[in-house]
């Protein structure tokens, strides 16, 4: 049976031209693997550093990446992409162009009998409520109309200063694993009987048993420091890969 793979925080478009440069070439590797064995591709937010979108403007800065990402979709394989708090809000472009399905919050995929909780992780859990009103704000349909009513450059640069304060929001070790989503897959497994709760946010790779509930705790990590993980679920086990 085909797999399904997964990825998060890539945040293309943050840092220097070779490390861009390198990402990239990594991810070309991860899309030709997946095309040869078949399976579906599920993007767990922050892919993009910043992303603003208009009714007739696309953005540059990440056009290979939207190349191959179209690529990989006609090739046959089903790409869904969950929102994060850096790729603020995600329009009609990736749906109706690329043909990537886009959605928000916390979802459910049912996959070779077992439950698949995914999300991003951002506004999981307690507490984060400076988080939680700024996603309400940034996301509001009216709030969104009016910026994209601004010159794109301006409106560009608008998004980059929000991934800049979002990115200010977090502690000053990306890599110190917050309990937060943790702690709340923990709740959630004690309420409901799922098989995988996969997450990103807290760039910090984990795999951990939750309990003896039989769920699991999956954290993809983050591509930002040079460590290019990815989890795939095949014949019947999760396990977390690095390119």
């Amino acid at each position: 049976m085909p797999g399904l793979y997964f990825l998060s925080d890539l945040h293309l478009g943050l840092q220097e031209p070779q490390a861009e440069q390198e990402k990239l070439e990594r991810l070309e590797k991860l899309f030709s693997l997946i095309r040869e064995q078949g399976g579906a591709l599920y993007l767990l937010g922050d892919i993009l550093d910043y992303w603003m979108e208009f009714r007739h403007v696309v953005p540059k800065g990440f056009t290979r990446f939207f190349c191959m990402l179209s690529g990989l979709v006609r090739s046959g394989v089903e790409v869904t992409w969950l929102a994060g708090n850096h790729d603020f809000y995600l329009g009609s472009f990736f749906d109706d162009e690329l043909g990537v399905k886009t959605c928000y919050g916390l979802q459910e995929v049912r996959y070779d009998g077992k439950l698949f909780l995914v999300a991003h992780g951002d506004g999981l859990g307690e507490g984060d409520l400076g988080y939680k009103l700024f996603a309400r704000f940034i996301r509001n349909r009216f709030n969104l109309g009016l910026l994209t009513a601004f010159h794109s450059d301006l409106s560009t640069a608008l998004m980059k200063h929000f991934s800049l304060l979002s990115r200010k929001h977090k502690k000053v070790d990306m890599r110190a694993e917050s309990t937060r989503l943790l702690d709340f897959a923990a709740a959630l497994a004690r309420e409901r009987d799922f098989d995988y709760f996969v997450c990103g946010h807290n760039h910090s790779e984990r795999v951990q048993a939750l309990h003896d509930s039989g769920s699991t705790y999956v954290n993809l990590g983050s591509w930002i420091e040079g460590r290019y993980h990815y989890g795939v679920y095949e014949q019947g086990q999760f396990r977390l890969e690095k390119l």
